[in-house]
């Protein structure tokens, strides 16, 4: 094999092509060659021959009257054909096996749907503990479950007061949120925290930790929930794993196009 043939760890031309489609997009308005080069720490000559390549793909267009560089729309229809495509629970079934070998209890994928929680995706814990409202497929309330509450993150007051009037806040054990008071407070501390609790809303016996997961607007379109029995589910051992399963979902949320951060330790 020859020397140039050699893989290397790092393409640097493709890292280069994808900091220049980040950057126009971050920018929304056109952009002049110079500006680009400028931006990326890079010379002319060389951020033009990208330019020209994705040009040539389609990707890329130039304004002949300003000589700006704006990305075109196939950026968003191979976007769309990714999304189209893509089944969350299948790239994020490894990283709640990681989650629950962790933890050595089940893990739970889940999504909103029509002011309900619906469970897409689990992995049993080694003692096969998963509540039957967590199967796939199956339904739960929002206002009493970890996911419920961070799905409930990105929606205003008007559509609480709606989920309320609609759904109610019906009472399961004599831990259940059964106010908007309530409610609204633990909407608090999980938006501050970034992750939220079932302390036996849902049944006694059971406690639950969720973490938000996040798509390329920054949207909270799914959850992940660690559930096991409250003897096992100290406040000790969740402390231990919080930051591996936060950093979990953040690899998950990344690949889903969102800009995550990795929460740092206290």
């Amino acid at each position: 094999m020859k020397q140039s043939d050699k893989p290397t760890a790092k393409n640097f031309s493709a890292e280069k092509t994808m900091r220049i489609i980040e950057l126009l997009a971050r920018n929304r308005e056109p952009m002049r060659l110079q500006d680009i080069a400028q931006a990326l720490e890079s010379n002319s000559s060389t951020v033009l021959r990208f330019l020209v390549s994705l040009e040539d793909c389609g990707y890329v267009a130039q304004n002949p009257s300003t000589l700006q560089y704006y990305l075109t729309f196939k950026i968003c229809s191979v976007a769309n054909m990714v999304s189209a495509e893509i089944r969350l629970f299948d790239f994020a079934q490894s990283y709640m096996k990681q989650i629950s070998e962790r933890f050595g209890e089940s893990v739970c994928l889940a999504i909103e749907e029509d002011m309900t929680v619906v469970y897409i995706g689990f992995i049993s814990g080694p003692d096969q503990m998963l509540r039957t409202m967590q199967r796939i497929g199956s339904r739960a309330p929002m206002h009493c479950t970890g996911v419920g509450k961070l799905l409930l993150l990105d929606h205003d007051e008007g559509y609480i007061n709606k989920l309320i009037a609609e759904k109610g806040l019906p009472s399961f054990t004599e831990n259940t949120i059964t106010t908007k008071g309530q409610l609204m407070e633990a909407l608090q501390a999980a938006r501050k925290n970034q992750y939220a609790f079932d302390n036996e809303e849902c049944e006694i016996g059971a406690r639950c930790i969720a973490v938000p997961i996040r798509d390329y607007t920054q949207k909270i379109i799914a959850g992940l929930s660690v559930t096991g029995p409250i003897f096992r589910m100290t406040d000790e051992k969740i402390e231990e794993n919080l930051d591996f399963l936060i950093q979990i979902a953040d690899k998950i949320s990344q690949l889903l196009g969102s800009n995550t951060f990795i929460r740092s330790k206290n």
